[in-house]
């Protein structure tokens, strides 16, 4: 099985303004990613498996949802579409709960374009979003973890915010603040990860990551452009 090894940065890390990323796959069959440019002899062997910039952003619902396959979840195994998908178009959505991440970054030391790339990807900022595994509102919280956050409304966007930052908080400090791996335990679960080392090797969570760390990037570059 392809095993994935990931040198993408911790959370208090800073990146670099562009975020894109390089892969390659060794004779072991050890999947290989970095975002610092190769360079060197094997600097041929990297490819680019996604670029940030403008028009390079993709919403989570255009990598994941949609195909049917193999799924845990028996609502899922037709069709990964959501229940209930998002039909928000205000561009106001964007900045409409900003006091929430807000919050939210302070209360748990996250950085607030992770918590945005959060948002972004999982409902496109639309809190009444429902996957196909019961996931709900602008964080997709499950019902279990619903429950282990004492969430009172899931659907409530400060609710919801605070307990799935919350959750990433819980998550970077098991995977002491490796971002990669944070962001694919929000996505699989820390057992999965703990399980297989690394990122599952899932396709789904494989692309989620891919898609949230583009978004980071870009969210961090906007902050960036803001402050000057």
């Amino acid at each position: 099985m392809t095993r994935l090894v990931l040198a993408l940065l911790a959370l208090t890390t800073p990146f670099a303004a562009r975020g894109d990323v390089w892969s390659y796959e060794d004779k072991d069959g050890v999947v290989h990613f970095t975002n610092i440019p190769p360079r060197g002899k094997n600097a041929h062997l990297w490819r680019v498996v996604y670029r940030t910039g403008p028009g390079k952003a993709q919403t989570v619902s255009a990598v994941l949802r949609g195909a049917a396959g193999p799924s845990s979840y028996p609502g899922c195994r037709e069709s990964r579409a959501d229940v209930v998908p998002a039909t928000d178009r205000s561009p106001d959505r964007y900045v409409r709960y900003d006091a929430y991440i807000a919050e939210a970054a302070a209360t748990y030391s996250l950085p607030e374009p992770l918590i945005r790339a959060i948002i972004k990807a999982e409902s496109d900022y639309d809190p009444r979003v429902v996957s196909c595994a019961g996931a709900r509102g602008l964080m997709q919280i499950m019902p279990d973890v619903e429950r282990e956050q004492h969430i009172r409304d899931v659907f409530d966007p400060r609710d919801n915010i605070l307990g799935g930052s919350r959750l990433l908080r819980i998550l970077a400090n098991r995977f002491k603040g490796d971002l990669v791996l944070t962001i694919a335990g929000y996505h699989a679960g820390a057992g999965a990860v703990l399980k297989y080392g690394g990122v599952p090797p899932y396709e789904t969570t494989q692309a989620y990551v891919r898609t949230v760390l583009r978004h980071y990037q870009r969210y961090k570059e906007k902050a960036r452009l803001a402050s000057l």
